[in-house]
């Protein structure tokens, strides 16, 4: 019985393998070629601290992009030279009261271009149409860059023993932490790429969101993507425009990518893509999304979710990519919104709460609503605070975050339990089409690409006399597929 069972699971992987060989997918071990970090802040006096490490014994050059949280616009981007196993920490912080973001780093790994120790002020540029870029609708003051997410991308590995690789490799005095890169200034565009070999696996990392005086600190892993690309990703003159959209396999029959997913019966699917970026929505696409909540008063509780959409601009921001379509969103960022809508690009996220004991309060309301306005969130990220108030404002600061992303409460039912975010049927429905199985079946995911946490905070005013005691923690989402195919893996 043994052999027949190992048998089989050698037949069953010489058929996988090969699928998944050069498939981008979502690794839940943490470690990939491309990471995501769902949200990073400085409002409500906050600080947030990244490190990015370098799991593998070979060189890295990662590409590192700030993008702000309305429309996915960057804010701050470069390049950072990892050696075998070296870790780069950087901490976000507010510019003064009117200011935005700035990104400072003690850190000695090379970047190109090197970062300033008095640490690189985040920029508006790339939306109050001061630069290159054309700007958008959204708020145009350097307050925007306050919060947002972040992207790495694994553009290539380092040859061993090249130019690049001595380089960039940290000299060591045989005191731990003293180790210095010799060569950042001498870091050539032709030699980088010369030295440049396809990207492998190996980098993880980590944020944390920290408020020193309260005591707080919320900190999670960043997503991780692997089989991302095939190639390296370097470009001459140190471009830095790479994105999703370069997701490429080269064993794809049917597109440039494939994804690699599961089904919620657990069976493997994957899917080719005619665009990069669809398959990268493809993994983080999800038909609802589930978490607990805590809001007890006499706990000083309060709860946020974080529910950014990484791919949302390559969908709706058409002043950036006036050819993709909108779906699975619905409306692009400079339109024109209703009178109760916030700007942006809205999407209806239905909602439900559960107590303890199962009762629950649905909120599903789309059209027609008298008192207040249906569930919608408008931004790349958006933060949701639970709140009973009948008279949510938008841009009102989340209690446990102080994120003014804010375009809908949750209503918890109760003091603590969970809740739902319904990502399929709002708005009609929200479809992404264009994925091809193995055996050429057209199949449709159903719900949008999400990544994110919950983050919760309590407040214990009686730890000891005189002594004000901060809990909390941050727990990643949960998440359901949903596909529409005649492929026999798909759910349907």
């Amino acid at each position: 019985m043994r052999s027949n069972r190992l048998a089989s699971a050698i037949a069953l992987a010489s058929i996988v393998c090969p699928t998944i060989a050069n498939a981008v997918n979502l690794n839940p071990r943490g470690i990939g070629q491309v990471l995501i970090y769902p949200y990073y802040t400085v409002n409500k006096s906050q600080d947030t601290l990244i490190s990015i490490a370098n799991a593998s014994a070979v060189g890295k050059v990662l590409q590192i992009r700030f993008l702000e949280g309305y429309n996915g616009r960057p804010v701050l981007d470069f390049r950072l030279f990892l050696s075998p196993h070296d870790v780069w920490t950087a901490t976000i912080n507010q510019v003064g009261d009117e200011g935005g973001a700035k990104l400072k780093t003690s850190d000695t790994s090379c970047t190109e271009p090197a970062l300033s120790p008095d640490g690189e002020a985040f920029v508006s540029r790339n939306y109050d149409g001061s630069g290159v870029i054309p700007g958008d609708v959204g708020p145009q003051d350097i307050t925007r860059t306050r919060e947002g997410f972040i992207e790495v991308f694994a553009l290539a590995d380092i040859a061993p023993g090249s130019p690049t690789d001595i380089a960039v490799t940290h000299v060591q005095d045989g005191t731990p932490g003293h180790g210095v890169p010799p060569g950042c200034a001498t870091l050539d565009d032709g030699t980088v790429q010369a030295d440049g070999l396809a990207p492998t696996s190996g980098v993880f990392g980590s944020g944390s969101i920290v408020n020193v005086g309260q005591g707080t600190f919320f900190a999670y892993n960043a997503d991780a993507l692997q089989g991302f690309t095939d190639i390296p990703l370097l470009s001459p003159a140190g471009d830095l425009g790479v994105s999703f959209a370069d997701a490429n396999s080269t064993d794809a029959r049917n597109g440039v990518a494939t994804s690699y997913l599961f089904t919620d019966a657990g069976r493997p699917l994957a899917l080719d893509y005619a665009n990069g970026v669809d398959a990268v929505s493809a993994i983080f696409t999800a038909d609802a999304i589930y978490n607990e909540y805590v809001v007890a008063p006499s706990l000083g509780a309060n709860t946020d979710w974080v529910v950014t959409f990484p791919t949302k601009n390559f969908y709706v921001d058409k002043l950036l990519y006036p050819a993709n379509p909108t779906s699975p969103f619905v409306e692009p960022f400079d339109s024109f919104p209703l009178s109760d809508e916030p700007i942006g690009s809205n999407v209806v996220v239905p909602t439900t709460s559960y107590d303890r004991e199962e009762s629950f309060q649905p909120f599903i309301c789309e059209t027609g609503c008298m008192s207040v306005p249906p569930p919608r969130l408008a931004y790349q990220v958006n933060v949701l605070p639970f709140s009973n108030s009948d008279n949510f404002v938008v841009g009102t600061p989340s209690g446990t975050l102080g994120s003014k992303l804010t375009t809908l409460a949750f209503p918890p039912y109760g003091n603590d339990g969970n809740a739902t975010l319904d990502l399929a049927s709002g708005d009609g429905g929200h479809l992404l089409s264009g994925g091809v199985d193995t055996a050429g079946n057209q199949t449709t995911l159903v719900g949008l690409p999400v990544a994110g946490f919950m983050v919760y905070n309590i407040i214990n005013a009686q730890a000891q006399p005189g002594v004000l005691a901060n809990y909390g923690g941050t727990f990643r989402h949960r998440a359901t597929v949903l596909c529409v195919s005649a492929s026999a893996n798909c759910v349907h």
